[in-house]
């Protein structure tokens, strides 16, 4: 693999781990200030945050076998 491969998916990583906190962040803000009353919220964006921190794990795990590879 590239170096400018390795650096692409290291970026693809960063973004996918921005997202991911974000959603944790909507997530801590709803429970902080939104619960009880809004408690309609809270399946869609754990879902959200859920599939973000998926993603983020995913990209993670395919930087590090790229790493692996070219080490």
């Amino acid at each position: 693999m590239t170096p400018e491969e390795l650096k692409k998916l290291d970026k693809e990583m960063r973004k996918a781990k921005r997202i991911a906190g974000e959603w944790a962040m909507q997530l801590h803000d709803l429970v902080e200030d939104g619960l009880p009353g809004e408690y309609q919220k809270l399946p869609e964006i754990a879902q959200s945050t859920y599939e973000a921190c998926e993603a983020w794990d995913k990209a993670r795990k395919q930087l590090e076998a790229a790493e692996q590879e070219t080490a």
